[in-house]
């Protein structure tokens, strides 16, 4: 795993410290990566507008996302070779720069075919904004001192999701959809100069740079961009083509399991891997990532079937069903610093991390429980607030604690892996909660058919209710009967969709409450998971 380091260059790694200010070189970066994470869900209310500029399908808009999450997912995975060979600060600006001009093309694009491009070429270069910001970090806070600077990370990992979908429609609605690329712009011309004048490669990533092997690993790349890219089409597209009753999502689920079952075979068995997956040989990083992707799946599945329970059974309109996540987005904020700055110093982290898990499975009780159709949009955002309670006690711990033994010369190959997973996560829960609210909804919607009978007194009564209103109206009488069939069909369709989400809330709950057990064989560590973890 390397060349033995010189008495010198052990005195050099020591002594580095960054130039500039490490709150502001954690600020310029997570600026950049914010930018990039922001994408990936901006685009999402605006596809309708999209589709009709562009004269095209909804269901061909789609591809604009897809395409972005494909190239996207591949690239988190390599972007640690790639920083290896470019070197991570010239890297980082490539991608900088490359992201705010594909960002630009995106907004001038006339066609699908011109956006779909761009949108792939985005994704490809925004993927390594991510694991470069986070291994940036890493080397420029001593261990003590991650846990308040993954803070500045949080906010980015969990505020940008939140706010996409709400910002993506107020400005698709005040200007065009055009500007949700536009944005950009300015935010990479600021984000290029700043890090141009603030970040520095610490000796131990230039020397990585000028020892590293220039050889393309092909093999290991074409297996990575098989499997992910086949995994990433199926999640973003399986609900729509009906899962495994599709050829077509048959045939990504087949490709991708040979990728990646080849990718890992291939990456552990060669001598120079495109991506070491010998970090997962580290207790700690190999559980922070089992840790990040139930974190991932939560959060970005409860980002969707939150305001889609408010849009599609409660009437809202997407900005204001994006407005229900905007509060609980606010207590996070509030909450991080306390966790980073009062809470890891003086507990063990995976206590906190326990707790995090503990509180979501509560909140998510607290979801199903009152889940009726009559929820206003104060009862939605109490909902909301109490599962980031819970979100607010798991990135910052878990993402100390996963590089609170691992190598720094194995930084980059764990922020690529640990930035695929959280994004591979998100992808799963989405497309599994919405899998699952469909197949419950269609369930509880068979059982409750079968009380609408002529012998059922309650059906009776209801339907004789909904009669006597519309002949109150001054409905016609001929109708009147077809009508008041119409109402209950509705009613039931919405009590079937509620109970969905009863049983969805319920399964997240056993999950994040299996998961605890797990935290505890983190090694115990406190004072922000600095130094070695105590045994």
């Amino acid at each position: 795993m390397g060349v033995a380091l010189t008495q010198e260059e052990k005195a050099s790694d020591a002594a580095w410290r960054p130039r500039a200010n490490p709150w502001m070189i954690a600020v310029v970066v997570t600026l950049a990566a914010f930018m990039e994470i922001l994408d990936t869900t901006i685009v999402n209310v605006s596809l309708p507008h999209i589709a009709g500029t562009v004269s095209v399908s909804y269901d061909d808009a789609t591809w604009a996302l897809t395409s972005y999450l494909v190239a996207n997912g591949i690239v988190l995975t390599i972007s640690g070779w790639f920083s290896r060979v470019l070197g991570r600060k010239r890297y980082f600006l490539i991608c900088i720069v490359m992201f705010t001009v594909c960002s630009l093309l995106c907004g001038l694009a006339n066609n699908l075919a011109e956006l779909v491009i761009f949108r792939l070429a985005q994704g490809f270069f925004g993927g390594g904004l991510q694991p470069s910001q986070q291994s940036i970090i890493l080397d420029t806070f001593e261990p003590a001192k991650r846990g308040q600077a993954f803070s500045v990370v949080a906010i980015a990992v969990i505020f940008a999701p939140v706010i996409g979908p709400t910002l993506g429609g107020w400005i698709t609605d005040t200007y065009t959809w055009r500007w949700i690329f536009f944005i950009n712009v300015p935010v990479g011309i600021l984000a290029f100069f700043a890090v141009l004048s603030m970040v520095e490669d610490p000796p131990w990533v230039r020397r990585e740079h000028e020892r590293s092997s220039k050889r393309i690993d092909y093999i290991g790349v074409g297996l990575i961009t098989l499997g992910l890219g086949c995994l990433q089409v199926m999640l973003d597209r399986g609900e729509d083509a009906d899962w495994f009753g599709s050829p077509m999502i048959v045939t990504f689920a087949v490709l991708s399991a040979i990728g990646l079952i080849g990718a890992v075979a291939w990456l552990t068995w060669t001598d120079n891997p495109v991506v070491n997956l010998r970090v997962f040989k580290d207790r700690n990083f190999a559980l922070g990532c089992v840790m990040i992707f139930g974190f991932g799946s939560i959060l970005y599945s409860s980002n969707v079937i939150i305001p889609q329970l408010a849009q599609e059974q409660l009437g809202y309109t997407a900005e204001l069903a994006g407005l229900i996540l905007s509060p609980g987005a606010m207590m996070i904020i509030l909450l991080i610093p306390f966790v980073g700055r009062v809470l890891l110093p003086n507990v063990q982290t995976r206590y906190i991390i326990a707790f995090g898990f503990i509180v979501l499975g509560v909140s998510c009780l607290y979801a199903r429980a009152n889940m009726v159709s009559d929820l206003s949009f104060n009862e939605l955002v109490l909902i909301r607030c109490a599962q980031t309670l819970g979100l607010a006690f798991l990135f910052v711990p878990n993402s100390t604690m996963a590089y609170a033994t691992l190598p720094k010369e194995l930084n980059g190959d764990g922020s690529a892996l640990f930035v695929m997973l959280r994004n591979v996560s998100g992808a799963v829960g989405i497309s599994l909660a919405g899998a699952l609210i469909t197949e419950r909804t269609q369930v509880h919607r068979a059982y409750l058919v079968d009380h609408l009978s002529d012998q059922s007194l309650g059906y009776q009564h209801l339907l004789s209710q909904y009669e006597s209103s519309l002949r109150a109206l001054g409905r016609a009488p001929a109708a009147v009967a077809g009508q008041a069939e119409a109402l209950v069909n509705r009613a039931l369709n919405t009590q079937a969709a509620f109970l969905g989400y009863m049983d969805v809330f319920m399964v997240i709950a056993i999950m994040a409450f299996m998961v605890v057990p797990l935290t505890f064989l983190f090694r115990a560590s406190k004072a922000g998971g600095g130094g070695p973890p105590a045994h």
